[in-house]
This record gives structure tokens, C-alpha cells and sequence, in this order.
């Protein structure tokens, strides 16, 4: 099945040339059938770029899912227009009425920074309360998945000497876990962060189970059935350029940062990268709206109820 995106979304002519399924809003009327409802929070500064990204993994669902693009409204975006915004966004304050099958949240450039300093932390939170109530099951990436675990119990972000960055072999700690049907028992994963967090932080009696890690740049995925949340601290939806647009940015700016690890054939950054998680993102991401669909709520208005 489709996925339903606005009709003149950018990201909509990229996924129509990859063979993408995608409904127009005409067609989705005429449907009887209830879509599942995912809202997308994008914290992210090429917005357009985490649509596309989000929005391709989500579309390769047999599943029909309307994707809902969702803003901070107490902050103002530097690097996407405020076209581009008022066409295709709502703030958290238009839809904080609605109920969600899932939410999800994205990373943000803010991660050297105390969370408490954070301009938006105050409307961030509130955010992260409503997940509780009003969202079956949130899903949180990179910075908003250190954001969560901080918030909900406690867990520390510490700074990193170097940045962790690159392509890294991941674990697979849980193979009877719904969200890792399909997985290999190790797998590659694209991480670009200057934070981590450790498996000792993690608190006894939480309920937080550590679903994959790496040995070199520690917890990848924590899963919490209370709530059925997910936090993902790294960036296994990036596209295959990601890491070389990131890296090719800082050599330009005179910024000292290493070649990532294991992403360029042979360490060389003249040589075309290869990517080799495209296939785990899709499964995740998969398997999650499969467990979205087997657990929610038929009648929205229910989720969240006796949280």
C-alpha cells in the first residue's frame, strides 16, 4: 500500500523516481479504509532531506500510512524556507489535539549542548509528556532518542573526544525481539554524533532493553514496552550520501575531522561510497510499522487511555 504525503511535497518527485508507492490526497479520499496515522517532528536543519529519508522508509510498508509533518512552533528554522514550512508543516500546538499511531522524532544539531539550554527543551518536553497520552507507539532518532532517554529516565549524554563518525558493525542482542525480525546477527549502521550514551547509564528496573550495540560506539537501539517506544541513537536512515556531504562540509570549512570509518572503499574519499545498511533501515522501520499496525488502537481516540 501507499503512503499518503502532500500532493507538492519535494520529497514526493524523489520517491515517485525510486519506485516508491504514493498516494494523492484525491485517491486517499476515496478510500474506505483507516490509514495508519504517523507524525514526523523534524528537527532536523535540511528538512526537506529527513522527509525524504523518513518518508522512503515508512513508504516501503504494505501498510497505507499518512504521514503528518510536525514542527517546533517556539523555534524559527535557519536553513528551510518559511514557505516551505507554512505549505507543508503543522506546529505541535496544531495537532497536539489529535491522536497518533506513531510519532517520530528526529536528531538536531544541538547535542554538545545541555538539554536544559536548548531553546525549544521547554516545548520539547511537553512534547515528550504527549507521546504518553495522545501516541501508541513514539519512535526517537539520534539526538531526540538521547533527548528522550534523559527525559523519561535519566539517562546521561557524555561528549565524546572525537567524533564518532562513519559506518560501524552493530550487534544484534535480541533476535526474538518483534523490531529485529530479519536481522542479521551483525549489521552495518551509519553514526555522525559527538555524544553517547553507555550501557552502565542505562537504570535497573527501567525497562529499557538494549536491542543493538556496537563494541566501538556502544547502544545503537533501546525498546521500552511501556509506552512502546524506540530510541535510536544513531542514523540508519541516512541516505548513501549523508556521510559525504557531512564530511565534505567540514574539510571545506578548514574543520579537522577524520575520514568516516569503514564508509569509503578502501578509506578513499575520491571513491564512491557504498551503502551497506540500506537494507536494515528498511527492515527496522518495517518491522516497527508492523508492530504499530498489530498493536494500536482501531478507534484513535483510544490510544494513550490509562497511561
Amino acid at each position: 500500500m501507499p503512503i499518503k504525503i502532500p500532493d507538492q511535497l519535494p520529497a514526493r518527485q524523489v520517491l515517485e523516481k525510486e519506485g516508491v508507492s504514493i498516494m494523492d490526497e484525491q485517491t486517499a479520499l476515496r478510500q474506505d479504509i483507516r490509514p495508519l496515522q504517523i507524525g514526523l517532528l523534524n528537527l532536523m536543519p535540511n528538512k526537506v532531506r529527513t522527509e525524504t529519508q523518513i518518508a522512503r522508509l515508512i513508504g516501503a510498508s504494505p501498510l497505507q500510512v499518512e504521514l503528518t509533518l510536525v514542527r517546533i512552533g517556539t523555534h524559527k528554522a535557519k536553513n528551510t524556507s518559511e514557505d516551505h514550512l507554512i505549505a507543508f508543516y503543522q506546529t505541535w500546538e496544531e495537532v497536539k489535539d489529535r491522536k497518533f499511531d506513531g510519532f517520530i522524532i528526529t536528531g538536531a544539531p544541538v547535542e554538545l549542548l545541555p538539554f536544559e539550554d536548548v531553546t525549544y527543551w521547554d516545548e520539547l518536553k511537553q512534547i515528550m509528556d504527549w507521546t504518553t497520552t495522545n501516541v501508541h507507539s513514539p519512535f526517537f532518532i539520534c539526538w531526540g532518542a538521547m533527548a528522550a532517554a534523559w527525559h523519561f529516565h535519566r539517562v546521561p549524554k557524555h561528549t565524546l573526544e572525537h567524533k564518532a563518525f562513519g559506518v560501524y558493525r552493530h550487534n544484534n542482542n535480541a533476535p526474538a525481539s518483534p523490531y529485529l525480525a530479519g536481522f542479521s546477527d551483525d549489521f552495518a549502521i551509519p553514526v555522525s554524533r559527538w555524544t553517547e550514551v553507555r550501557a552502565s547509564d542505562i537504570p535497573e528496573g527501567s525497562g529499557l532493553e538494549l536491542l543493538m550495540e556496537s563494541e566501538e560506539t556502544g547502544p545503537s537501539l533501546l525498546a521500552e514496552e511501556a509506552g512502546n517506544r524506540l530510541y535510536m541513537f544513531n542514523h540508519i536512515e541516512y541516505d548513501s550520501t549523508s556521510l559525504k556531504e557531512e564530511y565534505d562540509r567540514d574539510v571545506a570549512a578548514g574543520v579537522t575531522i577524520a575520514v568516516p570509518h569503514e564508509y569509503y572503499p578502501d578509506d578513499d574519499p575520491q571513491r564512491r561510497p557504498l551503502n551497506r545498511w540500506r537494507s536494515h533501515a528498511h527492515l527496522l522501520f518495517g518491522n516497527w510499522i508492523n508492530r504499530v499496525y498489530q498493536t494500536t488502537e482501531y478507534d484513535l481516540e483510544n490510544i494513550g487511555k490509562g497511561r
